[in-house]
């Protein structure tokens, strides 16, 4: 009688009741992941649960860890949570929940594809401003995978407000919606690519980067509580993924800097990016923009946001094998797929995708002609990115869930 009770609590949320922000999961490498959630009452002694189904040859088959959350208090009706779960060894599922004596969440659970099994990604990217038209995508996304199922990750590619410092923003475009839509972000990794309207890039203490700084590099939930995070000041997002056979560099587009120059560098020659079925490297803002507004873009030097992209990290790209570059930041979809090297017909092909048309007002008028795109469409859209072993298949749908375009990669 009692379970029943519980069981029907649950599917009320009165168990999540005071919860401004269920938990939203983060890809933090191959074997943690990094949550976090949000209550409107400060809620002493918050834990982090998790387990998962089984990790070989372990004696921590089963056994559930409990890890303290870092508490921040924003303001006097908004606490934050975060916590870092891992490592998670090899397993197939990895469930966690949160909990205190006063607040609990559901349970939820993170499932983990094999290298060779089939894995879903949905990428998005520059919801930020249009909530209305983000829902009417993410019902267009609830029909592509279907009632009760999600993607296996979601790569936003940036830009998921417009003010990082308003906590309405979050609240009504990103985190709102995406609970509205079924709570993908619980279950669903994101691969959090910075964009220019995520986080304050001055870096100084006390800043107002609230929600999506990323703390790559630190893999306990006790490295949360460092003086250089607790401030403020701490600043890495770029890192890599792997997801299937697939390795994915992600790049701080807005803040370059002699470490990321390196780390891509170094990256780009590994063995693991280069013995990849599929090397992917993403980055908000495109090395190659087409469309943007006319007096921002020339009178305002917008045109020389992307410049180091350009002209730095896209001929390291080429020259280390790149198969496919995503990028957001311009409000519309883009795709161009052309040689390496110009003057090589055996250089292979790179192909260069945007995916800007989540949500926000669209770009519609050309300002730049880079003469390499092969398609382009000028409204709202998302992207099923799906690679199975030596397959990386590749479709974008508008909201209504026509396809506007596909392409695949065999090897």
């Amino acid at each position: 009688m009692l379970s029943t009770l519980f069981d029907w609590m649950n599917d009320w949320g009165i168990l999540s009741r005071g919860f401004q922000k269920l938990p939203m999961v983060f890809e933090h490498d191959q074997e943690h992941y990094y949550v976090v959630w949000e209550t409107s009452f400060s809620v002493s002694e918050f834990s982090l649960e998790w387990w998962t189904d089984a990790i070989p040859i372990s004696k921590q088959v089963g056994r559930h860890n409990i890890v303290k959350a870092q508490y921040k208090m924003i303001d006097e009706s908004h606490h934050r949570y975060s916590a870092i779960i891992g490592p998670v060894g090899h397993t197939t599922k990895v469930h966690y929940k949160c909990t205190s004596k006063s607040a609990w969440t559901n349970e939820y659970t993170i499932p983990r594809r094999s290298e060779t099994e089939l894995t879903r990604i949905l990428v998005i990217s520059d919801n930020q401003n249009g909530p209305t038209e983000f829902r009417q995508v993410l019902t267009g996304i609830q029909n592509h995978y279907g009632k009760g199922n999600a993607p296996d990750a979601i790569l936003h590619v940036g830009d998921s407000v417009q003010y990082a410092d308003r906590l309405e923003d979050w609240q009504n475009q990103l985190f709102s919606p995406l609970e509205d839509a079924g709570g993908y972000q619980h279950r669903s990794p994101i691969v959090w690519v910075p964009g220019n309207h995520d986080h304050d890039k001055a870096r100084t203490p006390d800043n107002s980067n609230i929600y999506a700084d990323m703390y790559h590099g630190i893999l306990t939930t006790e490295g949360l509580d460092a003086p250089e995070v607790l401030n403020g000041t701490y600043h890495r997002f770029y890192h890599t993924a792997s997801l299937g056979t697939a390795r994915i560099i992600v790049l701080d587009a807005e803040c370059p800097s002699a470490e990321q120059s390196e780390f891509l560098e170094r990256e780009l020659q590994s063995e693991a990016f280069q013995s990849a079925q599929f090397r992917i490297v993403t980055m908000h803002i495109a090395p190659y923009i087409e469309f943007w507004d006319p007096y921002t873009w020339n009178e305002k030097g917008e045109k020389h946001w992307g410049e180091h992209i350009r002209l730095e990290y896209d001929p390291l790209f080429r020259r280390h094998n790149v198969d496919l570059v995503i990028s957001g930041h311009q409000h519309n979809y883009q795709r161009g797929t052309v040689q390496r090297d110009p003057q090589s017909a055996d250089s292979g092909s790179i192909t260069y995708t945007i995916v800007g048309g989540a949500g926000g007002g669209l770009d519609l008028v050309r300002v730049e002609n880079w003469n390499m795109y092969n398609v382009t469409y000028l409204d709202h859209h998302f992207v099923s990115l799906e690679v199975e072993n030596r397959e990386l298949r590749w479709t974008a749908k508008n909201r209504a869930g026509d396809i506007i375009d596909q392409f695949s990669i065999v090897r």
